[in-house]
């Protein structure tokens, strides 16, 4: 076996831009929020400010549109909406409905949805998608408020490109073949991969290309061979492919010397199933890639495994890496990278920077120069444990941010055990025996290991930390707010069954998280949202994610007992605009929308949603003179439809005669 070398940090290709002033970042312009992210560096800020702390309390639901009827998602829609001249967009139900609604009354406008067969069926992580992208060729060019050429791009469950008329939702003739190109006929698959590759999250389009991010079944009890999840880009007018990139090196390419055993023929995985951002001035797209299979097994896969759980900028005109970092070497513990790279302007120590900042799931926000992928603090390598499973090598090292610090729980000790009463934490204490504990990067290990142990519990667990919903940030103070959850997991690893899977080991052995009489094993804040000051690198608050809920509240082992709020086990979905910052406690949270001081995290405003648990991100947009803000919710605990809803202050009163009264308020 080869010698492991040494952790790759590497600058890909030098680029400098010397006299180039920053631009500042603005968020979503002209009262629409034409991408995911509110725009395309995912910001999630809107300058509108039309909703103030002043009349935050009037706020009422305006209209809710409901897709439990599209089928497969009854309770559940994570798609986020867009909103471009003058029309609302999003998907609905498992194959990924397109629908266009009137911004302000929630009338369908129209709808278009493909029938897929067996490849719908089969696909993975099959859902609504998160969300869809928009592009027009109009006036001011594609950023203008659109001419002739107007679309929407959606990514169906069973990976196709569609492009759909924006104003029709006819699928537009002269892209790919009848406005439709076959992800599997550009990736050389053939159909027996049905049900191993699809995707999740929108695509992203600046400089008329559309980057395309692939998502692959989840790897935690796959074989050690599955799909190589290359990241391809497709231009927005004919559906022609542009570039394509290996996130898992092929032989001879920069990087293939970090698989060991050559060990890159067969991985597979490294795909990008969380949103992605560009910079459309610079012409750069930030990659932030997934781990490889198995996902909490490296047995297979020795060596620091370039380019997973990266970091990476890429020309989008010609796929070319600029540079890279990896935030995980050899990832065994399902960390991934799916929250989505935030670009923002900052001034460090006097100096103007044009950073990206990418949350992670392991609780850390790596903060980079984002023309030049230099860390904008010191990051360290820092020796961490290592594994005792057989066959595998831990990576000996970790790159650990000096600054800012660590926005949830890391690594777990019995200080971080449930302490409401001495008894409680006792409890704790003797339910953790059976199990290893350690630092962050405490890897797996077996569940029936020879020293009596069932597994390890490692903090942040699979769900993270922040995860795909991310954060937002304010370009006008260099503020990054994010939501997290402090979420424990068990590894504890078995070999398969015979002839069912090729891995040496996989998950799903041992015991499973425990319980102290009913609640969580750590104590809270279960759930927070944190504010960084990011042109300090400090937390400048944190608070947990809504009150107590009432499964904690009522539980008959805290009868008596002054308990603070515990927030909810969520991850909150955060808006931002000039005025405030709005949260939802997220799936699984209580059926909250909340609205905060953002120099401070005190709650301004607070609203029982209608509909339930908030599913997708919350955005904002102007129609005709009043401001909405828009989110999808829905329950399956209360057999609650997902729907879409929306919040907006009252109209004014009508005046005498009957006349509706103009306006509606001042962006």
């Amino acid at each position: 076996m080869k010698r492991l070398p040494r952790a790759c940090w590497g600058i890909g290709i030098a680029v400098l831009f010397g006299g180039v002033a920053l631009t500042g970042q603005t968020g979503a312009k002209n009262g629409e929020w034409r991408a995911y992210g509110g725009d395309e560096g995912s910001t999630r800020y809107s300058p509108l400010d039309q909703i103030n702390r002043d009349n935050v309390k009037d706020l009422k639901v305006a209209w809710t549109w409901k897709s439990d009827n599209f089928g497969g998602t009854e309770f559940k829609n994570e798609s986020t909406p867009i909103m471009a001249n003058g029309t609302l967009y999003i998907t609905a139900g498992d194959r990924r409905a397109v629908v266009a609604i009137d911004p302000g009354t929630g009338d369908t406008l129209w709808m278009w949805r493909m029938d897929e067969g067996e490849r719908h069926r089969r696909a993975p992580r099959r859902n609504s998608g998160r969300g869809l992208a928009y592009w027009a060729d109009g006036p001011g060019g594609p950023g203008g408020p659109g001419g002739n050429d107007e679309r929407i791009i959606v990514i169906t469950p069973g990976f196709r490109i569609v492009a759909l008329n924006a104003r029709t939702g006819i699928p537009v003739s002269g892209f790919g073949r009848d406005g439709i190109v076959d992800l599997f006929d550009e990736y050389k698959y053939s159909e027996v991969l049905t049900g191993r590759i699809g995707n999740t999250s929108p695509a992203v389009i600046a400089r008329n290309t559309i980057v395309v991010g692939p998502a692959l079944l989840v790897g935690a009890r796959v074989s050690k061979e599955n799909v190589k999840a290359d990241i391809m880009a497709f231009d927005v007018r004919t559906g022609r492919r542009k570039w394509v990139v290996h996130t898992i090196p092929r032989k001879g390419e920069l990087g293939y010397e970090t698989w060991l055993n050559d060990s890159a023929e067969y991985t597979g995985n490294a795909g990008m199933w969380g949103p992605y951002s560009v910079d459309a001035e610079l012409g750069y797209v930030y990659l932030p890639i997934e781990a490889p299979t198995n996902d909490v097994y490296g047995g297979d896969r020795p060596g620091a495994n370039l380019f997973s759980d990266t970091l990476m900028c890429v020309d989008i005109e010609t796929g070319k890496m600029v540079w890279y970092r990896q935030l995980i070497h050899h990832d065994i513990w399902d960390y991934d990278m799916p929250a989505h790279p935030i670009l923002l302007d900052l001034t460090v120590n006097g100096r103007p920077v044009k950073a990206v900042v990418q949350l992670t799931k392991q609780a850390f926000a790596y903060v980079f120069d984002r023309v030049t992928g230099q860390p904008v603090w010191p990051i360290e390598e820092r020796s961490v444990p290592a594994s005792d499973v057989p066959k595998e090598l831990a990576f000996p090292t970790q790159p650990f941010p000096t600054k800012p610090p660590a926005f949830d729980v890391q690594g777990i000790t019995t200080n971080d055990l449930i302490d409401f009463t001495p008894e409680l934490r006792a409890k704790a204490v003797e339910a953790i025996k059976p199990f290893r504990i350690g630092p962050i990067y405490t890897p797996g290990s077996l569940g029936q290991a020879p020293d009596g142990t069932r597994g390890t519990i490692v903090v942040p667990g699979f769900g993270g930390g922040a995860n795909w919903e991310s954060g937002a940030a304010d370009p006008e103070t260099g503020f990054v707010y994010v939501g997290s959850n402090t979420g424990p997991s068990v590894i504890a690893l078995t070999s398969p069954q015979p002839n069912t899977l090729t891995s040496s080991y996989v998950s799903g052995d041992g015991l499973g998280l425990p319980r102290i009489e009913g609640l969580p094993l750590l104590k809270p804040p279960y759930g927070r949202i944190t504010a960084y000051d990011m042109n300090k690198g400090e937390i400048a608050w944190q608070i947990p994610n809504g009150d107590t809920p009432p499964a904690i509240k009522n539980n008959p082992a805290l009868q008596g007992l002054t308990i603070p709020k515990t927030g909810s086990p969520s991850r909150a979905g955060i808006l931002v605009t000039r005025t405030l910052l709005f949260a939802g406690e997220g799936w699984g949270g209580q059926p909250m929308f909340r609205a905060y001081d953002k120099a401070t995290g005190q709650i301004i405003w607070e609203s029982q949603i209608p509909a339930g648990t908030q599913a997708s991100l919350p955005m904002t947009y102007m129609h005709q003179g009043r401001q909405f803000i828009a989110f999808t919710a829905g329950n399956a605990a209360t057999q609650t439809p997902a729907q879409l809803v929306t919040f907006a202050l009252p109209l004014p009163a009508k005046p005498a005669g009957g006349a509706q009264a103009a306006g509606g308020g001042q962006q």
